[in-house]
């Protein structure tokens, strides 16, 4: 897992900006690769992991043990439904090979939202899409209930972002390997009613 989505996590990362004090967050951290790359990245914040699997803690926190003996990095167990943080905590928030798999998207990506501050930016990257035009697309676009994944169009993407409340939605595609990265920023300001 680490190692296959590696060129891809450094390509969606290609498509945000990271800064040395951000306070990150990597929601289904799998493996812990993207977790230890944002550490690297911002090297004087901290990077906090969630993933609903008891495995992939484990594994994260082995992949990890120096950033999290440095105080770097905290790793958790939680569901994208409900994440563990208080409204406006992250500067940024990445999901990489795992938003196809959560269980009510729409609701997910809203529960994203709530926990970045206002200005922050949430990027999906992931190495297959629908109508992509490869053979992992076609098969699991032909048989998606197989591996229980919900597959989007890029335009589906732009709309689920804009949907859930982001600004600034992009979509960006690497059409010769099949993925994408869609990312979105938390608004910095509401519009308010001005009663009289």
């Amino acid at each position: 897992m680490n190692s296959s989505h590696s060129k891809l996590t450094d390509w969606g990362l290609e498509h945000i900006s990271i800064a040395n004090h951000d306070t990150l967050l990597d929601v289904g951290c799998g493996g812990g690769r993207t977790v230890n790359k944002l550490a690297a990245i911002a090297k004087q914040g901290k990077v906090y992991g969630v993933d609903y699997s008891e495995e992939s803690i484990a594994f994260t926190t082995r992949t990890n043990a120096q950033w999290i003996e440095a105080g770097r990095v905290e790793i958790r167990r939680a569901s994208v439904s409900q994440l563990p943080f208080p409204d406006n905590t992250f500067n940024v928030i990445t999901a990489v090979e795992t938003h196809y798999f959560w269980p009510d998207l729409p609701a997910g990506v809203h529960e994203v939202l709530r926990v970045l501050k206002p200005g922050g930016t949430f990027a999906l990257i992931a190495e297959v899409y629908k109508g992509a035009n490869t053979t992992a697309a076609k098969l699991l676009e032909k048989y998606p209930e197989l591996m229980g994944m919900t597959l989007l169009t890029p335009e589906e993407h732009r709309e689920l972002l804009a949907n859930a409340g982001y600004s600034n939605v992009q979509v960006v595609e690497e059409s010769a390997n099949g993925w994408i990265c869609g990312t979105g920023r938390k608004p910095t300001s509401q519009l308010r009613t001005v009663s009289e």
